[in-house]
């Protein structure tokens, strides 16, 4: 199992400087992952939980990719309609190209209703655009010339290098704990990666209608990526009152355990608190990775301690 974490490219303290500087050091660390969330218009919504400035992922990943070395480099999560296929497709492509296939994309639909107002794409419809998208983004992909017909997106003869050094592609991530976000996964996806669940809800009710939705499909059973929030706490919290990655270290450990025990090539850890004084300094989310990387999870063997 790998670990990778978040980083926070948003509020007062994200600067070109301060995110090239914790790449390098999630790196440093052995951590094997480090992505980026995505917002493109700061409507009210937005700006009082994710304050401004806000970097766009793709954009900043591309610089990331310069500034490290062997670190993998994926969004957590993009929202899919927020751009054209095309051109989410040819930015994954050139940032997978740029860092010798280190890119993993993670999408999302997303939840803001005015920011997808201001973009002109229809909230309601959401779903349905990310489907037609992410089949788009697919077949750019794998052709050398695409074409593809589809609800919300059609386009025909496009020419599509230079090609992600991955094959088939770069791993898609589909975000969502819905019934939709899984048939999404199962459809689309190369791994499923909900956000902020409880370590026995993946087990006992989520991990089983994931395996028959694949079976319904006819398709393999997309990989579980999870991304959980990390909050270290001095005592225990009530176990029906947490969510994997929150309490101790050793509420901690035994959540790590039953992710590793389900198979979880990935694990991704959260150190936001969605407290947007929070954004003024990452301190508080640093010292918790490192402690994570020192107490409790052995990063060079991707075990626990």
């Amino acid at each position: 199992m790998k670990l990778g974490i978040t980083l926070l490219n948003f509020g007062p303290a994200a600067t070109p400087e301060s995110l090239a500087r914790s790449a390098g050091l999630a790196e440093a660390l052995g951590y094997h992952l480090v992505t980026i969330s995505d917002h493109v218009a700061l409507t009210p919504d937005v700006q009082s939980q994710y304050p401004a400035p806000f970097y766009d992922p793709l954009i900043t990943l591309a610089w990331l990719a310069a500034n490290t070395s062997k670190i993998e480099l994926g969004t957590s999560a993009l929202v899919v309609p927020y751009r054209h296929p095309l051109n989410t497709a040819k930015m994954a492509s050139n940032i997978d190209r740029l860092s010798n296939g280190r890119f993993i994309l993670g999408v999302g639909v997303g939840w803001a209703e005015q920011e997808y107002k201001v973009l002109g794409v229809p909230f309601r419809q959401r779903g349905e655009v990310a489907d037609d998208y992410l089949r788009a983004i697919k077949t750019f992909w794998t052709t050398d010339v695409a074409t593809c017909e589809g609800k919300f997106v059609s386009f025909r003869d496009v020419h599509t290098a230079p090609k992600p050094v991955r094959s088939p592609h770069p791993p898609i991530w589909i975000g969502g704990s819905s019934q939709a976000a899984i048939r999404r996964a199962v459809r689309y996806g190369n791994a499923w990666h909900p956000l902020y669940v409880r370590a026995d809800w993946l087990r006992d009710q989520a991990l089983p209608r994931l395996r028959e939705i694949a079976s319904q499909e006819g398709k393999p059973v997309p990989a579980l990526c999870p991304r959980i929030k990390l909050r270290l706490t001095d005592s225990p919290l009530a176990e029906d009152e947490r969510v994997a990655g929150e309490g101790t270290l050793d509420q901690v450990r035994r959540d790590f355990e039953v992710l590793e025990s389900l198979g979880t090539p990935y694990v991704l850890l959260d150190g936001y608190a969605d407290d947007p004084q929070e954004a003024r300094s990452h301190q508080r989310a640093w010292h918790m990775f490192a402690t994570i990387a020192e107490k409790v999870f052995d990063l060079e063997r991707c075990a626990l301690r």
